[in-house]
C-alpha cells in the first residue's frame, strides 16, 4: 500500500516540478544576456535590416535619392536592367574575377598551410604573420599602392619583367582593358590569399597527429598520406572555406574603386561599382541625376544570385557529407 501511494504522489508531483518555463520566464532569467546584446541588434537593425528591406521598396520607384519626387512604377527598373548591356556586362566581369582568383586563393592556400603546418619548419609563425598582413591592411590603401606597382612609368613589375627580357616595353596593366581585370584579381589573390590560409591551418590542426603518423608506418608515402588520410578529414572545412572566399570575392568595390574605379573603359567595373555609380553618379552617355531605385533594382538582382550561389554550395556540402556517411557506417 505504501509503495502505491508513494507511486500516486511521484506521478502527480514530477509532471509540475518538470513543467517548463514560460517564455517570459524564460526570457526574465535571461535578461542580461538580451540587455547586453541590444545595442548590437539595434545597430545591425539600423545599417543592416532596414536598408536591406528598404531597397525592396525602393526597387520600384523612379528616385534620385536626393529630391522627394517619387514616383511609383512597379517592375520598370527590373525590365530596363535586363536589357542594360552595361548591366550584364558587369554581371559577367564579377563572376569572372570570382572564378579567376577563388582556385588560387583556396588551392595555392592549402598548399602553403599544409607546408606551414609542420612542426619541423622553422619560423612558421612568421610566415604566416607574413601572409596575413595583406588581410587586415586597409583595401583602398593597398589598391592605391598596387596602382603604382603595376604603374607603366618606373612600376617596379614593369622593371622587372624589361631586366629579365621578358617584355621590351612598358606595359600599362591598370590603363588597358585587356589586363586590367587580371591585373585586379591578381592583386585581390595577393590581397587576402591569407585568410584561407587561416583556416586551412585551422582544418589541418584539427587532425590528430596519431592518425597521419599510423599511415606513414604503415609505409604509405606523403602523397598518399594526404590524397586518403588529410583530404578526407579536411574536407568539410574545405567547402565552408569555398563558400566563404566564393561570396567574398564578388565583394570586391573598395579593391577596384580606389585603384582604378571600374575603368578603362568599364573593363574592371563589377556589379558593386555598377550599382555605385548608379546610385550616386550619371549614368553613361547622359548628365542625367543619380538614380537610386533604378541602382536598388540592380543590387537586389545581384544579391539573390550570390544566395543562389551560397545556396548552392551548402547543398553541395550537405550531399557530400550524405555520400560519406554510409562509408563511415560501414568501417
Amino acid at each position: 500500500m505504501a509503495s502505491s501511494a508513494t507511486a500516486k504522489i511521484d506521478a502527480t508531483v514530477a509532471p509540475r516540478a518538470f513543467r517548463r518555463k514560460s517564455v517570459w520566464q524564460r526570457l526574465w532569467n535571461d535578461r542580461w544576456c538580451y540587455i547586453f546584446a541590444l545595442p548590437s541588434v539595434v545597430l545591425i537593425s539600423l545599417f543592416s535590416v532596414y536598408p536591406l528591406v528598404a531597397s525592396w521598396y525602393y526597387s520600384l520607384l523612379d528616385w534620385s535619392g536626393i529630391t522627394s519626387d517619387r514616383t511609383f512604377i512597379g517592375l520598370d527598373n527590373y525590365r530596363e536592367i535586363i536589357h542594360d548591356p552595361y548591366f550584364w556586362n558587369a554581371f559577367k566581369r564579377s563572376f569572372y574575377f570570382m572564378i579567376a582568383t577563388v582556385p588560387f586563393e583556396v588551392g595555392l592556400s592549402l598548399l602553403i598551410a599544409i607546408i606551414l603546418n609542420e612542426a619541423a619548419l622553422r619560423f612558421a609563425g612568421i610566415f604566416r604573420t607574413l601572409f596575413f598582413i595583406p588581410v587586415v591592411t586597409t583595401t583602398a590603401i593597398m589598391s592605391i599602392v598596387m596602382s603604382f606597382v603595376f604603374g607603366a612609368f618606373n612600376g617596379p613589375v614593369n622593371q622587372v619583367l624589361i631586366l629579365l627580357h621578358i617584355i621590351n616595353k612598358p606595359v600599362d596593366f591598370l590603363g588597358n582593358p585587356n589586363t586590367a581585370l587580371w591585373t585586379m584579381a591578381a592583386i585581390g589573390v595577393w590581397k587576402w590569399f591569407g585568410q584561407p590560409l587561416i583556416y586551412w591551418l585551422a582544418a589541418l590542426q584539427t587532425i590528430p597527429p596519431d592518425v597521419l603518423d599510423a599511415a606513414r608506418v604503415d609505409g604509405a608515402d606523403e602523397w598518399r598520406v594526404f590524397r586518403t588520410m588529410t583530404v578526407p578529414l579536411i574536407m568539410p572545412f574545405g567547402l565552408i572555406i569555398l563558400l566563404i572566399v566564393a561570396v567574398g570575392n564578388m565583394n570586391v568595390f573598395a579593391l577596384i574603386q580606389a585603384a582604378t574605379n571600374g575603368g578603362p573603359f568599364f573593363a574592371t567595373e563589377t556589379m558593386e561599382l555598377y550599382i555605385y555609380r548608379n546610385a550616386f553618379g550619371a549614368t553613361p552617355g547622359s548628365f542625367t541625376e543619380p538614380r537610386l531605385g533604378y541602382a536598388s533594382a540592380a543590387g537586389i538582382i545581384f544579391g539573390l544570385c550570390v544566395m543562389l550561389i551560397t545556396l548552392g554550395l551548402i547543398v553541395a556540402r550537405r550531399y557530400g557529407n550524405e555520400l560519406r556517411t554510409p562509408k563511415e557506417v560501414e568501417a
